[in-house]
């Protein structure tokens, strides 16, 4: 087996040998680090999707075990997230009970099957696809996502009683209707856990924030407990975890479900995906790390079959530990490795510590995450810098308001398919004339100072020609067909025409033939050797004629200029071309 297959099959033995003593130690030390974050993460994300908040803490080990060993990232963290636990509880919440069997057994099936569509994307070497998804749907999405977090947590903030699962328009009425049985020791406590957050963010920016935060509302319940009493308070603590490792799930092969959960997985997918490209790109850039999105797909894949597996519901690079594990001085993906093991261990000795966590501080964390989710300087400069791209990403954050999620990334994103194919559909069409204020006669714009050939017209085209872009085309050679009937001759200037296909290489044969039948001809400059040879594999060349076209400007002119009428040459006082002069000469000498 050759060096190269081997990376591929095992990518953790392209890292393998910068580990040594130093190495490892700076990658325990950032596991660690690691595993102590998402403790409360892991619970909260586990809550937020409808799963008992043991499933957020599996969904960390195996899954970011995997992902760390398989990924091509040195630095990111894979696990629960807060984007993809809300899209697990929009797709499953209609389909099954939340925290029942049933839905715990779907949500590792959903697992295993967006892991099965990104190995796929992977080995299909497809990573090029999430281009597709552009930055104002990922933003908007996003943006949509942190809102629906803030507007499912009201209730856990306040102690108002929502059911789960409840709309956004549900929430907010019914919230706004039991305002009278809001409790203010739940309050104080989801303040205090926001607050001492930001605080550490604010002054100790290199501390675990959410750790601290947790604590802090910990004590702020135990001491209004012990005040007031609990059945005074209302504040309500979590279940106590089992001290035991994720146990082995296997995922619902039942054809309904299978069908029921397809079509989400794919969207779960490309959400997964994305995100995970864009963290591992963004610590790159500070690391000074390559990274290969194929692989990526491939290690995120194997990480979510592994959530599948591992009972745990979908999974990616996480922003919230991806940041703090590079801070915190890791080396290799074995820190990513360490973080699963001590999560592991610390399940084992002191899971039953988790009944001490009260629900408004998780409901707290949640708030941050979700907020976090909402990149109001980003959205601000898009919607200054383009109105149809803040349009996008509007249209895509009002959607995830009120459309399931995968639906609300797929209109996002056909959203911005048609954006583009609308911009590249119209190509720029520029009438130029030589400068003969400059002694190279460059081509510049025509404008009023500047007079064109009343035999030749000259026109750069840029953009594709392709079947979205003909009708704006042929309009273009029929307005000047129109307005410009003299100007018989046409040469295309052809250097930033990327692309042209059947219906664009059938337009410029059926120009060239009008032109042709008008008494005149149309001329090709700077073709780019891929439209050169896809003209000639279609005959196009041999329609328009070979002579006529060119790779040298001052040829083109050159040989256009013999084919002008001379009558109107003499007559003409414009001497646009160094040719029209050597014509005053004649008629000078004459």
């Amino acid at each position: 087996m050759n060096q190269q297959l081997l990376h591929r099959l095992f990518p953790f033995l392209r890292w393998w040998p910068r580990v040594d003593r130093h190495s490892v130690r700076a990658d325990l030390i950032a596991g660690l680090v690691g595993a102590l974050m998402v403790l409360p993460q892991g619970i909260a994300f586990a809550t937020l999707a409808g799963l008992p908040p043991a499933y957020g803490l599996y969904c960390a080990i195996v899954p970011t075990i995997v992902a760390g060993l398989y990924g091509s990232s040195m630095h990111t963290v894979s696990g629960p997230t807060n984007a993809l636990s809300l899209m697990t509880f929009a797709a499953l919440a209609p389909l099954a009970t939340p925290g029942s069997s049933d839905y715990i057994q779907m949500a590792a099936t959903l697992a295993f099957l967006t892991g099965l569509c990104m190995l796929a994307l992977g080995a299909l070497r497809l990573g090029v696809l999430v281009n597709f998804i552009s930055q104002p749907v990922i933003v908007g999405f996003t943006a949509g996502a942190g809102i629906l977090i803030l507007v499912s947590q009201i209730g856990p903030l306040t102690g108002i009683p929502v059911p789960q699962g409840a709309s956004f328009a549900r929430t907010l009425a019914l919230v706004g209707a039991g305002l009278g049985e809001l409790k203010p020791a739940v309050v104080a406590v989801a303040l205090a856990t926001i607050g001492v957050s930001w605080g550490v963010r604010r002054f100790r920016p290199r501390w675990p924030s959410v750790v601290i935060a947790m604590l802090a509302g910990v004590g702020v319940a135990i001491a209004l407990n012990l005040a007031l009493g609990g059945e005074h308070t209302g504040i309500t603590m979590l279940d106590p975890i089992a001290r035991r490792l994720p146990p082995f799930s296997w995922p619902h092969l039942d054809p309904g479900a299978l069908g029921q959960l397809s079509g989400v997985s794919v969207a779960v997918a490309i959400v997964s995906l994305t995100q995970s490209i864009s963290i591992a790109k963004a610590i790159a850039l500070r690391s000074g790390q390559r990274i290969d999105g194929n692989q990526e797909f491939i290690g995120q894949g194997l990480s979510n079959m592994a959530a599948g597996l591992f009972s745990g519901f979908p999974t990616s690079a996480s922003v919230n530990r991806s940041g703090p594990n590079f801070e915190a001085g890791a080396v290799t993906p074995l820190a990513a490795v360490f973080a699963g093991i001590l999560l592991a261990i610390i399940v084992l000795m002191f899971a039953p510590l988790v009944a001490w966590l009260p629900l408004p501080a998780v409901a707290g964390v949640l708030c941050l995450a979700g907020w976090s989710l909402i990149d109001v300087k980003r959205i601000r400069a898009t919607l200054r810098m383009s109105r149809p791209e803040g349009g996008v990403l509007l249209l895509t954050m009002f959607a995830t308001l009120v459309m399931r999620l995968e639906v609300a990334v797929l209109v996002g994103v056909a959203t911005s398919l048609v954006l583009y194919l609308n911009r590249t559909s119209r190509p720029t069409m520029q009438s130029l004339v030589p400068d003969g204020r400059s002694q190279e006669r460059g081509l510049v714009p025509v404008e009023a100072d500047r007079r064109e050939c009343p035999q030749l017209k000259i026109m750069s085209v840029e953009g594709s020609i392709y079947f979205g872009a003909v009708n704006h085309v042929a309009t273009h050679f029929d307005t000047l067909r129109e307005f410009t009937p003299a100007q018989k001759h046409l040469l295309l200037i052809a250097r930033n025409v990327n692309f042209v296909d059947v219906a664009g290489a059938d337009l410029l044969v059926s120009e060239a033939r009008r032109r042709v039948s008008d008494g005149g001809a149309l001329y090709l400059y700077g073709l780019r050797p891929q439209v050169e040879a896809f003209l000639q594999r279609g005959d196009a060349i041999e329609t328009i004629g070979p002579r006529r076209v060119f790779a040298s400007k001052s040829v083109a002119i050159a040989d256009i200029f013999t084919r002008l009428d001379p009558e109107i040459c003499r007559r003409c006082t414009a001497r646009i071309f160094y040719e029209c002069q050597q014509v005053e000469q004649v008629s000078d000498d004459g």
